[in-house]
């Protein structure tokens, strides 16, 4: 009995095996990790490239009538890779590149940083009311510099990522800003007005 023991201490067949089984699991989850992550970028490569020939071709007098066209331009060319997306597109122009994402100008006449208690302000946009983005909704006219963002969302590919915490929805946005052909005179909507 103690000869049968000795030769089962010393006996190394079948250790590969049960090392790998040990570390199969995690050689699995990181594979699986890197799959989910490629196909993220790749998703999301197929998404900025999409939106950047859209957003040439809403730059031409006339595109304003074909955003819906436009919008799903960008879909077709994105829905083979990712099947089961759900897109949002958003356009907003401004007068100049510099103007992107700024608040309308306003006097802060008690300097607090706020436009409030009837300060007077630059409506740049013509809608009104003073806001923190200068952008006016739409498409724009003639020489505008037009920020075209689509967002896209989407099941992940491999649905395991919630084990470690992940969201199961994948949520990706892409933006360019371009300026419109110069086919007609440059609009102005800007008018003055005071804080509310």
């Amino acid at each position: 009995m103690r000869r049968g023991l000795c030769s089962m201490v010393g006996d190394r067949a079948g250790v590969a095996a049960v090392e790998f089984a040990m570390i199969a699991p995690v050689l699995v989850m990181a594979l699986i990790g890197l799959f989910d992550m490629g196909y993220g970028v790749y998703a999301n490569t197929m998404l900025q490239g999409a939106l950047q020939r859209a957003a040439r071709n809403s730059t031409v007098e006339g595109a304003a009538s074909r955003v819906a066209e436009i919008n799903q331009a960008v879909i077709d060319e994105v829905r083979p890779v990712v099947p089961k997306a759900d897109f949002t597109f958003t356009r907003k122009s401004y007068a100049n590149f510099s103007d992107v994402g700024v608040g309308e100008d306003y006097t802060d006449a008690n300097g607090n940083n706020v436009c409030d208690d009837g300060e007077a302000f630059e409506d740049a946009n013509g809608n009104g009311a003073w806001d923190q983005d200068r952008g006016t909704e739409g498409a724009g006219g003639a020489r505008d510099a037009v920020l075209y963002t689509v967002t896209m969302k989407y099941p992940r590919m491999f649905p395991m990522a919630s084990l470690i915490g992940l969201p199961q929805v994948v949520t990706s946005t892409a933006s360019t800003v371009l300026r419109n052909q110069p086919y007609d005179l440059q609009r102005s909507n800007a008018k003055l007005g005071n804080c509310a």
